[in-house]
This record gives structure tokens, sequence and C-alpha cells, in this order.
């Protein structure tokens, strides 16, 4: 019989969520306490001052025993370390720790209704009044804006600019600024993910413009940087084989185990190779970042093939499971007694897991804009 995923399965912090199971918190500042957290942060921020390749080995060990990722959070993997490398010491002071320890939440301000893939397109203004910016415009697709303390959001400071990319602004806004309104997005399944922000005259003090004023695309390319490395995932593949191959051991075909099929078989040997050429790839950038070179157009390298490589695994995954993976629960009729479905364990959330990882090829910057990127920066085409 199924058993329900463990309530704590994603962590965050913000004075807006709670954690449901203690076990959470005691995990999550123990690995503050270590800087690990954010391990390549610089240890006067809070972080372990590792480098990429010790925390390569760090991420690698977690996902071998299984141990989740102390802190799920937009701000520890997506803006600190462009606040890291962009903002003023005071903003460092002010936002940083919150954003290590998980006691602050923030959420992304990019994406807008006629501006996904062609973000420069934006249309949200920050108007410049005196000490402040008043903020008019619409986001969407904002992930889990529901929970949000702050957001990080691009704004149009000089509609006028002879580029769009030119007249943007990187802003930090505290989502109790009067003026936000967040709307929910429900998903096919009825869960609340993502939503639509509504910024209607919302007053943001100077002080919080990241950087200089126009110069917010730069910021931006820098974050998607990180962002499109971080999606590559491999140590979490990895992990995700390991666990498909046990699944296929157990799971029978004709009296014998699935992974006796020499289809499914070579099907798990095909990812498993693509999944080593992308290890050496992520490995060949953290090198290249050792020697003094940021996240560049490799990045888009690593989230084409990696979020390409973690769609096959939950195919695979369904796969295995076959008719115990359909889906439930989320509105739809439950069909076990225990109201999770029938059917073993290792069948948990296949399908939800298979249906949630479309959208990795999308966020970050559509698969298809990082191969103009890749034609483009890397094989100057």
């Amino acid at each position: 019989m199924r058993t329900p995923m463990p309530e704590d399965e994603v962590v965050w912090g913000g004075r807006r969520e709670k954690f449901k199971n203690p076990d959470s918190k005691v995990w999550l500042e123990r690995m503050a306490n270590e800087g690990w957290t954010a391990p390549t942060w610089p240890k006067e921020y809070g972080g372990g001052g590792l480098t990429r390749e010790q925390a390569k080995i760090l991420e690698q060990e977690m996902a071998r025993i299984g141990a989740r990722t102390p802190l799920f959070s937009f701000g520890l993997w997506m803006f600190g370390p462009a606040l890291i490398e962009f903002g003023n010491e005071e903003q460092k002071a002010r936002h940083l720790p919150g954003i290590r320890s998980g006691e602050v939440w923030w959420c992304q301000g990019y994406s807008e209704p006629g501006a996904g893939s062609d973000l420069a397109s934006l249309k949200t203004t920050a108007v410049r009044d005196g000490d402040h910016y008043v903020l008019n415009g619409q986001k969407t697709w904002t992930t889990l804006a529901q929970h949000a303390d702050w957001g990080f959001f691009l704004c149009r400071t000089d509609p006028t600019a002879k580029k769009p990319q030119e007249g943007i602004s990187f802003i930090l806004v505290d989502m109790n600024t009067p003026g936000i309104e967040v709307k929910p997005i429900k998903l096919i399944d009825g869960t609340h993910e993502v939503n639509e922000t509504w910024l209607t005259d919302v007053r943001v003090p100077v002080e919080n413009l990241v950087g200089t004023e126009n110069e917010g695309w730069t910021y931006a390319k820098f974050l998607l940087a990180h962002e499109r490395s971080g999606i590559a995932g491999v140590a979490r593949s990895k992990r995700g084989v390991e666990r498909l191959r046990s699944i296929a051991s157990e799971e029978l075909v004709d009296g014998q185990p699935l992974l006796q099929s020499q289809d499914f078989a070579r099907k798990i040997s095909q990812l498993e190779i693509d999944l080593t050429a992308l290890e050496f790839t992520e490995l060949r950038t953290l090198a290249s970042e050792a020697a003094g070179k940021g996240p560049g157009p490799e990045s888009s390298i690593l989230k084409v093939k990696g979020t390409e490589i973690q769609q096959r695994l939950t195919e695979l995954t369904l796969e295995a499971v076959g008719n115990y993976g359909a889906p439930y629960g989320y509105g739809m009729e439950n069909t076990g007694n225990d109201g999770f479905g029938v059917g073993p364990d290792h069948a948990n959330f296949a399908a939800e897991t298979y249906f949630n990882m479309r959208k990795t090829s999308i966020y970050g910057g559509s698969n298809e804009i990082q191969r103009n990127i890749i034609s483009k920066m890397i094989l100057g085409l």
C-alpha cells in the first residue's frame, strides 16, 4: 500500500510559512550553522566558503545518501549570488543573513504576460518620485509568491532607451508593501504553486535599487546563468537513476524483473551515458569558473541537456511503475483506503512528478531560447 509523501518534503522558512515537521527545522539550522545552505558563499556572509568543486562533492554526497536539500529558496541559489556580486554592503548585511538561514523567503518578478522568453520586452515600470520608485505593472508565473517576504523585480526605468535591455533596473520589493496583490494560478492538478503578481502604485525606497539604474539587464543575465547551471541537477538525476534501477529490479514483466528487459535496460544505459557526458560538461564549466570566469553561455548547455535528462528520467520511472503511476489526489477520486491510491511505495507521485517536470524545459529561459544563445554565443552562428 502506498504511503503519502512526507509533509516536510519541501522546506522553506519566511514569515508566511511554518515548518510542518520540527525535524525539518533542526536539519535546516544545522546545515545553516555549517554554512552549507550556501556552501559557495564567502564565510563573511555566512556561507561555507567552499569552492565550486568542493560544493559539487557536497551535493553529490548528499544526493548519494538521499539527504534533502536543506533549503529550497530562490533567494539562496539565484538572488544571493547576484547580490554578493552587485549589491552594496548595506544591502548584503540586510538581506543575506535571512536568506542563508531560511528566515526570509524570496520570489522572482521577471516574467510578464507578454514577456516570457522575450524578457527584455517587459512593461512593468518604476518611476522615480523623490526618494522612492513607484512601480506599476503585472508579473506572472511568480513561483510561491504567496509565501514570499521579498521579491527581486525587473522594472523599466527608461522607456526611451534605444535598446530595451538598456532601460531595465533590478529592484528589491518588500511583498508586504501596499499595492501588491498576489493572485493564485491553479495548476491542472488543483495545486497552487505559481501566481499573478499585480503592482499598483507600489512605493519602493530608492535604496532598494541593486547596482546602477538602467543596468539591471546585466544583473539579470548573471542571475539567470546561475539559475540555469543549478537547473541541470546532475547529482539529483544520478540519484534518480539509482532509484529507477531499484524500481525496475522490483517490477515484474511476464514474471521477470523489468530491468532484465533488453529494451528497458538499453533506455537506462543511454540515459546514464548522457548523464555522464553532462557531468563532464558541468565539471569543465566549474574548472572555467575556478579560473576566474563566471557562469557564461555554457550554462545554457547545462540547462538544455539537464532538463531533457530529467524529463526522460521521469518518463522511464512512470513507464516502470506502469498502471500504479495513475494520477490521484488533489481533487481527483482516490482509490485506496488510506486516501493515497494503491500500489508499491516506489510508485508514489510518479505521475505527478512526470507532469511537473514538463515545465523544466520552459522556466529559466525556454530550451529553444537556450539553443539560440548557444548558436550565437558559443558557435558564433
